[in-house]
């Protein structure tokens, strides 16, 4: 089995009932893993096996089920590699979903527009009553005109609604299309009938409606435009040309053609192509659209730059390390669109809902036109209130509720420098009491430092010599102790000595033979010096005094002559990130496989209330459920692989910028910019986000559970319940759009 993703643009759908049509027919079919077809952002996202289907038979299912597939033209469209399986995403990556866009747009105007002209005549009627006296077949021939333009509002501006409803009809389905289409063909050819027996005609309720619900389609198009606006500012953020250097020269180049190893220029204010890595020239980079931060961050030969950001004041030579489909922006945009095309947890009952929503309403409208027909003896009243019911129903407010909410919450995230993976990020976020931190890499830089350099007075060596004799040997090791301490001496411009017969030892230290005094020389813990028979009194009183950190001892010879003292430096934003937390009413926890001592001086110093020491890292994740176990909704954070099982087991794993593709795949949240103050933006988006699809779906439910019962009361006309429905829609997208303001 080889699954593969891939996320499908898809138009014709009016209402929640569409994308719950569309997704039931994918999961029925033999290959397909998993679907979710979002209604807001006209998506879907189906994961299949690329053994038993094709993309374009995955669409070829969509088409049957009586919509369209929005095909990615133009060299934009390419796969992009995610982790798992090497499935692939096809998206369009030039402007082609913004042009699908603007287009629906203009459409929805303009069939609006040209249906308000026609009908216009028709609401005049309701206050005039022009009669010409000329009659044809016993009817005036002012009602024949008036005939005539509903006709052509329903059948023809309309016949969207008509055309869904017939195909959902043939699969004993119903929808938006099928309310709208039943209410306005029943007033029309009501209005006919009356006609031909002299009554009053409502031709213009069958237009108005149609109008009225055009109206609403182009301000819902407009609206959710507006919620997928961040999806599209990143895709632009693409770059087309590069210049590439061909024999000493520059040759522009499509992007598509641009290989791993490629050398391209990027002179001041251009935006640099494609990740890779500088070997020529210096410069400031602005890094804001990546990451929101906005200082530009300096670079040089070595440096990493990433495609996307913009080159500011230098000319820079870069060599290409991934290709467009691998880069970093294509990586997120990947997992913005997912999470767009994505849906929380809640929406799935939202789902169930309107699923039977329909057919209920339709039973509904059947019993208002017997009750009222059997109750006062009137056909005309009868089905007048059955089409105010028919149309006054909305399944598309509960359908937008979610998806929109969702769409703005992660483009607000994104611009933050945060990555929402999933709509049900939003939803884990709800109830959280607990925060749990990793120390190394999320709390502290990662980056040991040393602190100080102490001499044991044997052989009066100096903190200067007991650095160069550290430092040879240090040079010869990549452990990150040993790293810190090759920098230190380079700082203070000191140099190593010779040596020869050079061992490392794991979890203990290095051992080599000096050349100059033709003496042992190592570096290392307690257990190094154990293990060669050196008596260790001096170095266990330094292990029992208060310094906290990490303590490698150097010797030479049979003696200690001094210890170097090495700690992690805290995040200068650590301390003040803790008490937000505790002011959003969270219990705060670190948890660390470091010593007692450091662990709890470092939770003293941050304000952290409970501290797990001396763990593991397997049994990092089993002390997330003993927390959750206790009552306790808990947000981890870390960024190490061995984080990835708590970032999973935690009710929401958040993973910093500098995490490891593993911790990033286990959790929900990424923060792009390796900084701990994005974790509070991210649980206050969340929440945020969370509320309003509440929010949503309250009014969504409320409107519903208001109106019909009016409606069916006789209290509604058809064209106040045309408004209304159309109103509702617009409304839960404009609510869901406070988000970026708040």
């Amino acid at each position: 089995m080889k699954p593969k993703k891939i996320i499908l643009k898809i138009k014709g759908m009016s209402c929640a009932s569409c994308a719950i049509s569309n997704e039931k027919e994918l999961l029925k079919t033999e290959g397909i893993l998993n679907a979710s077809v979002n209604f807001a952002s006209k998506k879907a996202l189906v994961e299949y096996d690329s053994d038993i289907l094709s993309g374009d038979q995955i669409g070829q299912i969509i088409i049957k089920n009586g919509y369209q597939i929005e095909e990615n033209k133009g060299s934009g469209s390419v796969p992009l590699v995610g982790h798992k399986h090497g499935e692939q995403h096809h998206m369009a990556m030039e402007d082609g979903g913004h042009v699908h866009e603007a287009e629906d747009i203009r459409q929805n105007w303009q069939a609006f527009f040209w249906s308000a002209i026609l009908s216009l005549p028709l609401i005049l009627e309701m206050a005039l009553k022009i009669r010409s006296g000329i009659f044809f077949v016993n009817i005036d021939l002012v009602i024949w005109f008036y005939l005539v333009l509903a006709m052509i509002v329903v059948f023809y501006f309309g016949w969207r609604f008509h055309r869904m409803a017939v195909i959902q009809a043939k699969k004993l389905r119903a929808n938006m299309d099928t309310l709208i289409s039943m209410g306005t063909a029943t007033a029309f050819f009501y209005s006919i009938w009356a006609a031909f027996k002299g009554q009053d005609t409502y031709f213009e309720t069958a237009a108005v409606i149609i109008t009225l619900i055009l109206l609403g389609k182009y301000f819902e198009a407009k609206s959710t435009g507006q919620a997928g606006e961040a999806m599209r500012k990143l895709v632009e953020l693409g770059v087309k040309k590069a210049r590439k250097i061909v024999d000493g020269g520059e040759q522009e180049t499509d992007i598509s053609e641009i290989k791993v190893g490629d050398i391209l220029r990027v002179l001041p204010g251009e935006k640099i192509p494609l990740d890779g890595v500088v070997v020529r020239g210096e410069s400031s980079v602005d890094e804001s659209m990546l990451t929101g931060e906005s200082l530009p961050v300096e670079k040089q030969i070595n440096s990493r730059v990433f495609g996307a950001t913009i080159n500011q004041d230098g000319l820079l030579e870069i060599q290409v390390s991934q290709a467009a489909e691998n880069t970093v922006l294509a990586q997120i945009i990947r997992t913005v669109e997912e999470a767009q095309a994505s849906k929380a947890p809640i929406q799935k009952l939202v789902d169930r809902i309107s699923g039977v929503f329909i057919p209920v309403v339709i039973v509904i409208a059947i019993l208002t036109f017997i009750g009222w027909y059997f109750a006062v003896s009137g056909f005309t009243i009868a089905v007048i209130n059955a089409v105010a019911v028919l149309v006054i129903a909305c399944p598309c407010a509960l359908g937008l509720a979610t998806p929109t909410a969702i769409m703005v919450g992660t483009g607000r995230g994104f611009r933050n420098g945060i990555l929402f993976k999933s709509g049900e990020s939003f939803e884990r976020a709800k109830d959280i009491s607990m925060i749990v931190f990793d120390k190394t890499g999320t709390l502290t830089l990662g980056k040991p430092k040393v602190q100080k350099i102490i001499s044991s007075g044997a052989g009066s060596f100096s903190e200067e010599k007991i650095l160069e004799i550290a430092s040879s040997l240090a040079r010869n090791s990549q452990h990150p102790f040993s790293m810190a301490i090759a920098d230190y001496a380079k700082e203070k411009k000191i140099s190593g000595v010779d040596l020869r017969d050079f061992r490392e030892i794991r979890g203990k230290g290095v051992i080599a033979v000096g050349l100059e005094h033709n003496a042992r020389l190592l570096m290392g813990n307690i257990k190094l010096l154990k293990d060669n028979q050196m008596d260790t009194g001096w170095a266990d009183e330094i292990l029992s005094g208060a310094e906290t950190g990490t303590f490698l001892f150097v010797g030479r010879g049979d003696e200690i002559i001094g210890a170097i003292l090495l700690a992690d430096e805290l995040r200068p934003e650590a301390k003040k990130i803790i008490q937000k937390f505790k002011g959003m009413g969270l219990k705060t926890a670190m948890i660390t496989g470091d010593n007692k001592k450091t662990a709890s001086a470092v939770a003293k110093e941050l304000g952290i209330e409970n501290v797990l020491a001396e763990v593991l890292p397997s049994e990092k994740s089993e002390e997330i459920k003993k927390m959750q176990e206790a009552g306790e909704k808990v947000v981890f954070v870390g960024d190490g692989i061995n984080d990835a099982p708590s970032l999973t087991q935690a009710d929401l794993g958040i993973a910093m910028g500098s995490a490891t593709d593993i911790a990033k795949e286990a959790g929900q949240i990424i923060l792009i910019q390796n900084n701990l103050e994005k974790a509070v933006e991210a649980l206050k988006i969340s929440k945020l986000t969370f509320r309003t699809i509440k929010q949503n779906l309250f009014w969504a439910f409320f409107y519903n559970i208001a109106a019909v019962p009016l409606a069916a009361a006789g209290l509604l006309n058809p064209i106040i319940a045309a408004g209304a429905m159309a109103f509702s829609s617009v409304s839960v997208v404009l609510n869901s759009l406070r988000i970026n303001r708040r």
